[in-house]
């Protein structure tokens, strides 16, 4: 039997609210045991954290490869030393590779893909990510797809989208939406409004992400899906998800670090690593996203991580790419509002940890540090400071939208399944 015990350390347990000093033990990729009076046994490996928070890994519902098709961009591998990287042990990896993964052959293969932390493949909704036909979930599902998306296209045909829910429901599969009307959001390059009209820029309006987010609420009310909105940017989204919990039905939803922190305006001079989507909105918008993830109002918290090729960048702003790359900035943005008083430690790490493995009905005791849980551990310093530098990311892509930035939160060493993934 292996063990490990982490001594000297700050417990910390999102799930229970637990924050106090103490030792843990993990047996055999298993947390044993954790408290302030246990003993190391003697045949451990002894892990002095120096006082630093341990706590469990992060788990990402939003994380896009290029492989298969696109390795140029990123490898599984590649995103799993990011993700250590960050304190994320878990990666939920979006189907928009190149073929999607809309076969249960390549669900496998990316499930089981060498990787530092541990992968849950999301299968594509429809086939292809085209809109048109449903796609085999039922197979995908029974090959280890934990949800469904289309990744960062919406389905545009209602009647389509109407009977891949009702499908899901009939087997309870998650659906993970993304939020933006495919017409409204045409041509579009950043948010509609004033900095868009002053930079010359064609806008997408905040409403094509709430006439989706209203329209897929009311589909998941006839059908009874479970229905996760992969990431919200305005306050109008948020109040729509909002009255729909209200009435009784339980929609999650998330936000990413991006919008969580940045906004139009930040933009600036055509800064292409902040083209996003959905794009960076007002900063009313912004605060809103931060007043509801203290509130509990959004579940999760994501990177977004979306690597890509320098050459799609590297243009002019109109045609440069959306994404940006979030694997190894995920935890010091998760981090904002205990930094400015508005939460606990552990309840700023709700939205990475507890809560996603409960969207995703994970039964390991992922997000948690239960004793007999999967030894998915985060030790970091979170009054640390980082400042975000391209050039010392892992990700293959190092198009960060934080690039400059400063922020606190380092991760010392990370723990997947008990097996160190990453060491500062």
């Amino acid at each position: 039997m292996s063990r490990i015990a982490f001594i000297n350390a700050r417990l910390v347990d999102p799930a229970t609210g637990l924050d106090q000093p103490g030792a843990l033990l993990v047996e055999d990729g298993r947390i044993a045991d954790h408290g302030p009076g246990l003993a190391a046994p003697a045949d451990a490996e002894i892990v002095d954290c120096g006082g630093r928070v341990l706590a469990p890994g992060l788990i990402d519902l939003k994380v896009s490869t290029g492989e298969p098709g696109d390795e140029h961009r990123e490898t599984i591998a590649s995103a799993g030393r990011a993700a250590a990287a960050g304190g994320v042990t878990t990666i939920c990896v979006q189907p928009d590779t190149n073929p999607p993964l809309d076969d249960p052959a390549l669900i496998e293969f990316v499930a089981r893909a060498p990787c530092a932390v541990r992968v849950l493949p999301m299968g594509a909704l429809t086939q292809g990510l085209h809109g048109q036909k449903m796609s085999e979930m039922g197979l995908m599902a029974a090959s280890g797809a934990v949800a469904f998306s289309d990744g960062d296209v919406s389905i545009a045909n209602t009647r389509v989208m109407r009977r891949a829910l009702s499908y899901a429901a009939s087997f309870d599969f998650l659906v993970a939406v993304h939020a933006e009307d495919p017409f409204l959001a045409e041509g579009g390059a950043m948010n509609e409004g004033e900095t868009a009209t002053r930079l010359g820029l064609p806008g997408i309006p905040p409403a094509a992400e709430a006439i989706i987010v209203e329209r897929d609420i009311r589909l998941a009310e006839i059908t009874g899906a479970r229905l996760h909105f992969a990431q919200i940017s305005t306050a109008a989204a948020l109040d729509a998800i909002s009255a729909a919990r209200a009435r009784g039905h339980p929609i999650t939803c998330a936000v990413s670090a991006a919008h969580m922190a940045l906004n139009e305006i930040d933009v600036g001079t055509y800064l292409t690593f902040r083209k996003l989507t959905p794009p960076l909105r007002a900063e009313s918008d912004r605060l809103a996203m931060l007043d509801g993830v203290t509130a509990g109002a959004i579940d999760a918290i994501v990177s977004s991580h979306d690597p890509q090729a320098p050459d799609t960048k590297r243009q002019p702003f109109a045609q440069a790419a959306f994404g940006g790359a979030g694997l190894e900035t995920l935890l010091p943005v998760a981090l904002l509002p205990f930094h400015d008083g508005s939460v606990t430690l552990a309840e700023a790490l709700k939205p990475v940890t507890v809560n996603p493995a409960r969207i995703l009905r994970l039964t390991d005791g992922s997000g948690t540090l239960a004793r007999g849980a999967r030894a998915d551990i985060a030790i970091f310093d979170p009054g640390a400071p980082r400042t975000v530098r391209r050039e010392t990311l892992l990700s293959r892509s190092k198009n960060t939208p934080f690039e400059g930035l400063n922020f606190q939160g380092v991760v010392w060493r990370t723990y997947a399944a008990g097996r160190l993934a990453h060491k500062t």
